[in-house]
């Protein structure tokens, strides 16, 4: 049975893809061993897909090279790479913020569309691998923030899950006081979490901080110093506790697994751990609350993309839609814990009881709104993780009037320059 799956595996592959480059046949024929380049793989779950892709195309391995877990050096890694014209890395893994950065600098090429089933995909995600018209990239993962959350604390409590702030606030200070954890923390430290983290802030109190070509700054100052007065204010009364300016994501999955914290902000992948950890059975996760309701999210996940600079683009394309593919997308979700991208998936009533949580992420991606798209955007995200950073950071004495304006000004400038 598995011989015949490779070999069915490998018909359907060498017959569908060989189109998948929108590129002349000199730049885009090449065929031959390869390298995927991605972030971390904390759970151990890329390999063995990338065992079978091997297994049934010998003459066209994949190699697997692991980047750091944080967004901003696996960025720096690759624009070093792409930067000297080198043909290490073939399949990038992007984030999805990155598309019009790598498109605008000719970094990646475009791809076919009709050689990869976007329709079946959620349209948020489609959008992210979408650059000017053009498809630059196919979604792998998506991500949307949650909000985990003490079930068993809430229930003793009489309480329901908080669906604003004020409540989020209330409830966060009620269960401290009464426990002696911590009320709620995200990704509060100076780097892309915490632009994130800003992001659904402002979403989430009706704003944005650029429309959606990236091309210019739409903040509206009121909503900003909302989204920003509503992390200010939990950390100087201590409902989110100072040590949160250090966590990153693993930090805070860590801070509530472990019960030191009555809710947090984190992406899907907490969820796995936290059933084997000292919260098991005593934790739930919903929507991100926001200022008169559920909050907006920022969207994250990872597309794949071809490097410009790849003598192996036949294989690389034909590997990202064997990558991409419904099979694969169970396996990210079951084996590595990550939002797939196909939108059935979602409504998979076995996988709806192995995660429970599925539900509340498709309606969490569907809300959620891309983080300022920008063919600058590590430049937009350095300014907005240094501004927010220094105004979370007490004594607190910049108002946040003055630290929005700052913000928007340094945004403006760097639009400019685009």
């Amino acid at each position: 049975m598995r011989r015949l799956l490779i070999a069915s595996l490998a018909v359907l592959l060498t017959a569908g893809c060989s189109g998948a480059v929108a590129q002349d046949t000199e730049r885009s024929g090449g065929s031959g061993p390869f390298t995927l380049v991605i972030g971390r793989d904390t759970t151990a779950y890329l390999q063995p897909l990338l065992d079978r892709w091997n297994q049934a195309h010998p003459a066209e391995r994949a190699t697997l090279l692991e980047l750091p877990e944080a967004a901003d050096e696996q960025r720096a890694q690759m624009v070093a790479n792409l930067q000297a014209k080198s043909d290490r890395y073939d399949v990038l893994g992007l984030d999805v913020v990155w598309t019009a950065e790598f498109a605008d600098a000719g970094w990646i090429v475009p791809l076919e569309r009709g050689m990869f089933p976007l329709d079946r995909f959620l349209p948020p995600v489609v959008d992210t691998a979408t650059y000017r018209g053009k498809l630059w990239a196919v979604p792998y993962t998506s991500n949307a923030g949650l909000l985990y959350y003490r079930r068993d604390l809430l229930a003793k409590q009489g309480l329901k899950p908080p669906t604003t702030w004020a409540e989020l606030r209330e409830q966060a200070r009620s269960l401290h006081d009464r426990y002696g954890i911590g009320g709620y923390a995200g990704q509060f430290l100076a780097y892309e979490g915490l632009t994130v983290n800003f992001a659904e802030a402002v979403q989430s109190a009706g704003g944005q901080i650029l429309n959606h070509d990236g091309t210019q700054v739409t903040m509206d100052a009121a909503k900003a110093r909302t989204g920003l007065d509503f992390l200010v204010g939990g950390l100087r009364e201590g409902w989110i506790p100072r040590e949160s300016l250090s966590y990153k994501e693993e930090e805070s999955r860590l801070a509530f697994q472990e019960g030191r914290l009555a809710f947090a902000r984190n992406w899907p992948h907490a969820y796995g751990p936290a059933t084997t950890s000292a919260v098991a059975r005593k934790f739930g996760v919903t929507r991100l609350p926001g200022l008169n309701g559920p909050g907006s999210s920022s969207l994250g996940g990872v597309n794949l993309a071809l490097s410009a600079y790849s003598k192996r683009q036949k294989s690389a394309a034909e590997f990202i839609r064997y990558f991409t593919g419904l099979e694969n997308q169970r396996r990210v979700l079951v084996d590595g814990s990550f939002p797939p991208v196909w939108a059935e998936l979602y409504d998979d009533p076995g996988l709806i009881k192995r995660f429970p949580y599925l539900p509340v992420l498709k309606q969490s991606i569907l809300s959620a709104r891309p983080r300022p798209a920008s063919a600058n955007y590590n430049q937009v995200s350095l300014v907005i993780a240094s501004a927010v950073s220094n105004a979370l950071t007490p004594p607190f004495d910049e108002a946040s009037d003055d630290v929005v304006a700052s913000m928007k000004g340094q945004l403006n400038e760097i639009i400019r320059a685009q």
